[in-house]
Formats: C-alpha cells, sequence, structure tokens
C-alpha cells in the first residue's frame, strides 16, 4: 500500500498540472485565432496593394488621399522620373505642347485637345494642369503666358 503522503503529493502535482494544461490550452485557442485573424489581415492587404498597383499604373502615377479626396500626384521632373510616371492627361498635354511650333496658349492647346475654347471656365483646370507642369520643371512658362517644353 502506498503512502498516504505521496498519494497526495502525486494528486498536487496532477491539479497542478491540469490547471497549466488548461491554461496551455487556452494559450493555444487564442494564438490559434490570432494566426487566422493575420492570414486575413494578409490576404486582405495583398489584395488592397494589387488594386492600388492597378490603379497606379492606370493613373500613371501616385494617388493619394488629401481632405479626404482621392488626388493624383503629379510627380517633379528628375533624373529617373519618366514622362510616363504622369497620369494619363498631362501626358497628353505634354505631347500636346511638344508638337507645337513654338510657345502656345492655354488656348491653343485646349483646341488640341477638343475643349470648348470658347467658355473660359473649360479652360482654367488646363491652365491649372499646365501652371502645375510648368512648377514640376515638366514645361517652361513665358512671362506672356505661352508655355513651352523643356530641353
Amino acid at each position: 500500500m502506498m503512502d498516504p503522503e505521496v498519494l497526495e503529493r502525486i494528486a498536487a502535482r496532477r491539479a497542478e498540472l491540469d490547471g497549466l494544461e488548461e491554461q496551455l490550452v487556452k494559450q493555444l485557442s487564442e494564438v490559434r485565432a490570432e494566426r487566422d485573424e493575420l492570414a486575413v489581415a494578409e490576404r486582405v492587404w495583398q489584395r488592397m496593394s494589387e488594386q492600388l498597383a492597378n490603379e497606379r499604373t492606370e493613373a500613371g502615377s501616385p494617388v493619394v488621399q488629401v481632405a479626404g479626396r482621392a488626388v493624383r500626384l503629379v510627380p517633379d521632373r528628375a533624373p529617373g522620373v519618366v514622362e510616363s510616371a504622369l497620369p494619363a492627361e498631362y501626358q497628353r498635354i505634354l505631347t500636346a505642347v511638344r508638337q507645337a511650333a513654338g510657345p502656345v496658349s492655354t488656348r491653343q492647346i485646349g483646341e488640341v485637345l477638343g475643349l470648348d475654347t470658347g467658355v473660359r471656365g473649360k479652360l482654367e483646370p488646363l491652365r491649372g494642369k499646365l501652371t502645375k507642369l510648368a512648377d514640376r520643371g515638366w514645361l517652361h512658362k513665358r512671362p506672356d503666358g505661352k508655355f513651352t517644353t523643356r530641353a
């Protein structure tokens, strides 16, 4: 027959191990749940990254949020920054200025692009884009308000 003290120690150790097992099972469950959440987050991130990459490719330049609105960035002209980094509309404007024989006005570019040049309100957004291209180094804005390409 076993000593009652030994039986008591065995029972106490068994209870201690049962409690530890319960804690480990709970921790393992939490770890698995978090790992599943991370897997879902990774898939969502991957999908969003692909969508953003597609949008940037289609838009031709990065899209950022400004005051809650999506805005395309027009990058500064710099070594290594190619014209294809510009949004498609800005590329069309650059092409129209490049094809002109000399300095061109906003109205002339509007005519080339097929805008209704008789309405001043239609030309102001174009003037803003031409100015932005000049500010970023893609075009040169002359003192008379006409634009030329940069060499």
